[in-house]
């Protein structure tokens, strides 16, 4: 196209509904394309993105831009037709990408939320579709009357906690080929999550506990082990009396609780023994007959665009229509995502109680998020405004068409509430994909619809997922990850027809077709996160705060009078890798995702690599699979998430990274581009990475690997060196009661590394800070322990004895933020810890009777000998979670 060119509007543009005032561009226009609308003509003012919006009436200032009808921003200027619509977040985000084009100098639009205000005395009950005679069948596993019909046969390790993940996915990797001997079981999988690593009662108690027992009594579920470590208030104990309290038939399941308390090995040979015992008895379910009636299909969207709510969302709808018709049930969820569509959800709804809870749920999400100092604006990511979905409202108008105008709204339940009867739920959630479905498939839902504008690969362990991709240029560059191409519609099919096929599909792979996500074996878990404030007025104290300045601690007693260590002696030496910036016990080949929903696959690249033996210098690869970038908080949570993993980046044992993103997510590769320049690293190391953006799993891992080839041949920074221990910078962290001796020991191994150059980074939530022998002998009674040197994740600076920030207790986030900080290993102490394994960083667990300074160094240099001579077992399952502070919270 150029100046010249004129187009139709039909050909270029798309109105929801036929009263809106804007258009969506169904492609890239150039600016000057003049645009033919009846007997109007009207050129672009600017080259306007796929997906984005330009006015096609006049639009005085003041006056209401509108999308399905439905107000989403008020004009700051008058607006002419062909003008681009732009917002200030939207530009905003538009700046850090590199676009080809030059984008308008300010926004024309200022974004609106109108509040819905219930009439109850004009309220009239709605009527939901009427029931077919036949209600049809497909082939499912009968699970009984109280759990319904499966639509797939597992059996599940359950972490009941975040410290009993990683051993559930040791334990369901032994039974990697169960369906091949016993062709009735569709797997061994592992459900793994963040929540209860820590002995704090966290605010979202009742709601893990409800998922979790949602999980235990899943029509899918054929067996399921649920596996604890003993502490905390979320324990297999808690979980047995909220399912016993609750009336959940967990007795049609067979089941145990499992608690690992002996060695690693022992506890998985005999939590082995318990599955193998069941394989025969969970093979013996077989399909049947069963009544389509006993669908329950969860909706879910992520990674929108503009046309999710045009072709995707609606189609979707249908099939829900569909499944409602023949006494089914449809689960609708995402709180936040449709605030500002609450006119369109509740124009047919049951009965004005239901219309009242709703909206409550939509206060108290509103409510929640004001305690965190955020709002629902803080939802849309970067791939939505990249992909035309300026604000939340424009979000929520789109997100709400899931449910078709002639359903009626039956029920407002809370997260992870049990579906009893039949009819179209809302379920409170957050806007994040993963958290949302898990709520889903807790209430029972034994199928997912998850509909994706940029191209989503997210899957859930033992629910099937049907992805619905909105545009046909997306499915056909994702093809190999998608099920279904919604963007038929945009070229001309019938939604009818595709409804049709859609359901069909759908019910086919309820039958035991594979879908296209399970064929890829990519699946995650995460349960709705904890939030920390339960009140107003906690978030001022927390963004007001002074940073910590990053200056260690002068120890107690000067140097050369305390009887430190010679660390200098033979037996302290450790071999390592000299870099720029000090030693490094390894050289790693980084994968970061940018994302949550990049983590799988950053893991599956790093297992290529390291069977391949790829990486020239490079001792292994490590990928840092998280739960953050994407569906959690702006602000004080992203900015924590960032400077976490730019420490790692610019770790001394990094010598090459790949940044992996997913490509919808808020933290994209653009955007870590932006903070690394303005960290000051070297971007020389680094290599990008998109999901979808280069074309799916094969495709991006094709890329992976290749860039890493590559890297083989880049000029080598360092050599082999002999160091010694007082080199290093060691992480501590310490949880419960310490032994006076153990506590001298720590004492004297910390002054013996510090005096001799090297640093000791204590976290903020040890118990080692309420030992007065630890304080006394080396932190000055002057200095404000409340006070922390580094802020969570920061990467060290200058050498010495420091205090990281760690707003939790949880374990796991601990040892996370310290790996962030710079540490070359990290020594911990307690029962919670005893088995955690870092993907990066040799964990040191100490005698809880350790008598010496020298007995705990002597431990960590045979760790590091172990290191380096390959004795260590590999790390791909390991323990790594970021924490959200104390504002973070799922948006």
């Amino acid at each position: 196209m150029n100046e010249s060119t004129i187009v139709n509007f039909d050909d270029v543009g798309r109105l929801p509904l036929p009263g809106d005032n804007v258009a969506i561009a169904t492609h890239t226009l150039p600016e000057g394309t003049v645009i033919e609308r009846g007997e109007n003509r009207y050129s672009l003012s600017h080259t306007v993105l796929e997906g984005h919006r330009f006015a096609c009436d006049t639009i005085p200032a003041g006056g209401n831009l509108l999308s399905w009808e439905l107000p989403f921003g008020i004009a700051s200027i008058d607006l002419r037709p062909g003008d681009y619509v732009t917002n200030e977040k939207m530009l905003t985000e538009l700046r850090i990408r590199n676009l080809d084009f030059d984008l308008p100098d300010e926004p024309n639009f200022k974004d609106c939320r109108q509040e819905h205000v219930l009439n109850e005395d004009s309220f009239t009950p709605g009527a939901q579709v009427e029931l077919l005679a036949d209600s049809g069948t497909f082939q499912g596993f009968d699970r009984g009357p109280l759990r319904g019909s499966g639509t797939r046969n597992f059996i599940v390790v359950m972490g009941t906690t975040a410290l009993t993940g990683s051993f559930a996915k040791r334990l369901a990797a032994r039974f990697e080929d169960t369906s091949a001997d016993h062709p009735n079981i569709d797997g061994v999988v592992a459900v793994a999550h963040t929540e209860g690593g820590s002995d704090e009662t966290p605010n979202n108690l009742e709601i893990v506990l409800r998922t979790l027992a949602g999980f235990m009594i899943h029509p899918n579920v054929g067996a399921i082990l649920a596996v604890d470590s003993g502490s905390g208030p979320i324990d297999n104990d808690a979980l047995e009396a909220f399912l016993n309290s609750g009336d959940y038939p967990i007795g049609d399941v067979p089941h145990a609780f499992f608690r690992h308390e002996r060695s690693l090995g022992e506890d998985l040979d005999r939590a082995e023994m318990t599955i193998r015992d069941w394989l025969s008895k969970v093979n013996e379910f077989e399909r049947s007959d069963r009544p389509v009636s006993h669908l329950k299909l969860a909706m879910q969207c992520g990674g929108s665009d503009a046309f999710s709510g045009i072709s995707g969302n609606p189609l979707s709808s249908e099939v829900a229509k569909e499944i409602l018709r023949r006494g089914g049930s449809a689960n609708l969820a995402e709180t936040t995502e449709l605030i500002g569509a609450e006119n369109y959800v509740l124009n047919n709804v049951r009965d004005l109680e239901t219309a009242k809870k709703f909206l409550d749920l939509i206060r108290r999400y509103d409510e929640l998020a004001h305690w965190h100092g955020q709002s629902a604006e803080g939802n849309p990511s970067g791939g939505n405004l990249y992909r035309g979905l300026y604000n939340i409202v424009v979000k929520s108008i789109g997100a709400a068409m899931k449910k078709h105008p002639d359903v009626c709204l039956d029920r407002a339940i809370d997260y992870a509430v049990p579906m009893d009867e039949p009819g179209y739920y809302f379920m409170d959630s957050a806007g994040n994909d993963l958290e949302s479905i898990a709520g889903q498939v807790a209430c029972g839902c034994n199928v997912v619809h998850f509909i994706t504008g940029n191209g989503s690969i997210t899957n859930f362990p033992f629910v099937p997922t049907v992805k619905i991709v909105t545009t046909s240029g997306r499915y056909n560059l994702l093809s190999n990850e998608m099920d279904f191409d919604a963007g038929r519609y945009l070229e001309g099919e019938s939604m009818e027809r595709l409804a049709r096929e859609a359901f069909d599909y759908t019910v086919e792979v309820a039958s035991g077709l594979p879908s296209v996500g399970e064929t890829a074996g990519h699946s995650q878990v995460q349960l709705w996160r904890e939030w920390r404030q339960s009140s107003d007025g906690g978030a001022e104290a927390v963004l007001n705060a002074e940073p910590p300045n990053g200056q260690p601690i002068a120890l107690s007693q000067p140097a050369g009078k305390t009887g430190d260590l010679d660390l200098t002696s033979p037996e302290f030496q450790i071999p390592a890798w000299e870099t720029n910036h000090g030693p490094a016990l390894e050289r790693i080949g980084l994968i970061v995702p940018t994302s949550l929903c990049a983590g799988q696959i950053a893991l599956s690249i790093a297992d290529r690599l390291n069977a391949d033996s790829i990486g020239g210098e490079i001792d292994r690869h490590v990928a840092l699979p998280h739960t953050e970038g994407c569906g959690a908080s702006r602000g004080y949570a992203e900015e924590l998430f960032v400077r976490t993993m730019i420490g790692y980046l610019r770790h001394r044992c990094v010598a090459k990274a790949l940044l992996l993103e997913h490509g919808c997510e808020k933290t994209h590769n653009d955007e870590f581009r932006v903070n690394l320049k303005n960290s000051g690293v070297d971007k020389s190391r680094f290599g990008w990475a998109s999901i979808q953006n280069d074309g799916g799993i094969d495709a991006v891992t094709d890329k992976a690997i290749e860039w890493f080839r590559r890297a083989e041949t880049m000029a080598s920074e360092s050599r082999r060196i002999d160091t010694n221990v007082g080199k290093l910078r060691i992480g501590l962290a310490a949880f419960g009661d310490i032994e006076h001796k153990t506590a001298n020991a720590l004492t004297a191994a910390t002054r013996s590394v510090v005096n001799a150059g090297g640093s000791v980074i204590l976290a903020q939530n040890a118990s080692l800070l309420e030992n007065k022998a630890f304080l006394d002998q080396l932190i000055p009674a002057s200095v404000d322990l409340s006070r922390a040197t580094l802020a969570y994740g920061q990467a060290l600076e200058q050498e010495g004895l420091h205090l990281m920030d760690a707003p939790t207790r949880h374990v796991i986030e601990t040892l996370s933020g310290l790996g962030g900080c710079g540490c070359d290993a990290i020594l911990t102490l307690g029962d919670d810890v005893a088995d955690l394994n870092h993907p990066m960083l040799p964990i040191v667990s100490l005698d809880p009777d350790s008598a010496s300074a020298n007995a705990i160094l002597n431990r960590l240099v045979t760790t590091i000998q172990s290191l380096d001579s390959r004795e260590l077992p590999p790390r791909q399952i390991a323990d790594f979670q970021i924490t959200r502070g104390w504002l973070g919270i799922s948006l």
